[in-house]
């Protein structure tokens, strides 16, 4: 059965970590002096309290958790964060509705980056701070930062990291899940911090550097401005979180061997080189359609091009042109980069590089078994045969995914056109952002009713926790004893 007095427990202690956020960003608004320091005060009492209740009025004898205990917190977690992390924005009136509040912070939580807002430049620091830091905690994942910041909490982290870091490969730092997690958000913190000091280098201020940061390294998209990297017209600043985009989009375990290095662990792992090509060989024929229609001059048409590919296949959301007055072919190429994603192990979404090779190498590899029925072929990655366990489980999370996104369509076509209804699902389940129609890039969801945004909410959270992990506690044999 389902340890409910632990789980409890440790619900309690992750609004700690809530509490505690929500406290700094009471700190920004004090710093610059503007109207929403109350409500972040209030907002942080309520889940301080709450914490508190959870954590005081149940007494834990069994503090053991199984797996189907870790996919259960770990799909809690995210609904309660969303839920608190809504209060300060409602009480302080800038965005009263529950519907917008929720969707606005699961959509940061899950670094989607899909807003509704469309005047973002209106929110105070404080609350632009709390939508930025939603993406970098949610990035590296909730229950992934719990591990390393308490490890007081005397429980084995495997299942609860297993259930929240996304991918079907979970490659360790070290021997100790708390361990791993501690390196990961070390290297994490460090990446962040390089980038804010060089896209200050680039003329911004150190806060919009700070939340430009958080968003990149999260691949979650929140800006500081309505007109997202486009305000700034800076070649040097595109580049810059160009590159940091596709490094938060490489697999982690490979960017600490780089560390260490290890350098050609990285160029020899076959999702990074699918994952660097599928990005190159993208950048250069979008960039090539634009440069020969017209578009602007080469070096342009390659950044622009560069950006908005990095942007969509690391599922970051970003905006640096409006790609809808593109030529069609580029908006059929960068729709299919909505389906794809990055590396696994990564804080990207989608389907994930390493599940794309593996079902054309089995797809290729049931041609050849045609032709040799009695012949012995295994599909390999990296030199070493996969199992058909795992093939079996990329299959069917392939389905699953697109069994999904055709069932969110159908639902979203009820309420609004089939392009904006597809995108809008496809942008939510791959935690993408933007997409096209009426959710275009320079335009937002705030036009969709309240049904459709606590639905689309919904759709980040699964796609966020790869579909399995919240999809099983609705199955009867989750619940079984």
């Amino acid at each position: 059965m389902i340890n409910f007095r632990f789980i409890t427990n440790i619900l309690g202690k992750l609004l700690l970590v809530e509490s505690v956020a929500l406290l700094i960003c009471m700190g920004v608004a004090l710093i610059y002096g503007e109207d929403d320091a109350d409500a972040f005060l209030i907002s942080a009492g309520i889940t301080l309290a709450v914490a508190c209740i959870l954590i005081f009025s149940v007494r834990v004898k069994d503090r053991v958790l199984a797996k189907r205990d870790g996919y259960f917190i770990v799909s809690c977690v995210w609904i309660l964060f969303t839920v608190f992390g809504s209060l300060p924005l409602m009480i302080s009136g800038y965005i009263p509705s529950f519907p917008d509040a929720f969707f606005e912070i699961m959509s940061g939580f899950t670094t989607t980056g899909s807003s509704i807002l469309n005047d973002v430049e209106a929110l105070p620091h404080a609350s632009l701070f709390w939508r930025a830091l939603t993406q970098w905690m949610g990035g590296l994942g909730i229950v992934v930062i719990l591990l390393a910041i308490l490890p007081s909490l005397g429980i084995e982290g495997r299942d609860l990291y297993v259930a929240e870091v996304p991918g079907p490969t979970h490659d360790k730092f070290s021997f100790t899940f708390s361990s791993t997690a501690r390196r990961m958000c070390i290297m994490y913190t460090a990446l962040t911090a390089s980038e804010t000091v060089m896209l200050m280098f680039g003329g911004m201020t150190f806060f919009d550097a700070l939340c430009h940061s958080f968003a990149s390294m999260a691949t979650g998209g929140y800006s500081t401005k309505t007109a997202s990297v486009a305000y700034w017209d800076s070649p040097y600043i595109q580049y810059v979180i160009t590159a940091f985009m596709f490094i938060a989009g490489t697999n982690y375990a490979l960017l600490y061997s780089l560390f260490k290095g290890r350098t050609m662990r990285l160029f020899r792992d076959e999702e990074f080189r699918l994952y660097a090509g599928v990005t190159l060989v993208m950048s250069l024929v979008i960039a090539g359609v634009l440069y020969f229609d017209g578009y602007a001059g080469l070096e342009k048409s390659f950044r622009d091009a560069s950006f908005q590919v990095v942007t969509i296949i690391t599922t970051t959301g970003f905006a640096s042109a409006d790609y809808l007055y593109w030529p069609y072919v580029t908006q059929m190429l960068l729709f299919i980069l909505l389906f794809i994603g990055g590396s696994a192990g990564s804080t990207v979404g989608g389907i994930k590089c390493i599940r794309i090779l593996l079902l054309f190498k089995n797809g290729f590899n049931e041609l050849k078994r045609i032709i040799h029925p009695n012949g012995v072929i295994n599909v390999k990655y990296n030199g070493r045969s996969v199992h058909p366990e795992l093939l079996g489980s990329i299959t069917s999370f392939f389905c699953v995914y697109i069994f999904t996104f055709a069932v969110g369509s159908i639902v979203m076509s009820c309420f609004t056109d089939i392009l904006t209804a597809t995108s809008s699902v496809i942008t939510c389940l791959s935690n993408v952002g933007p997409g096209f129609g009426e959710v275009g890039p320079m335009s937002n969801f705030s036009s969709l009713n309240g049904f459709c945004k606590i639905f689309l909410s919904f759709i980040m959270l699964i796609g966020r926790l790869e579909l399995f992990t919240f999809l099983v506690i609705f199955t009867r044999s989750f619940w079984k004893q």
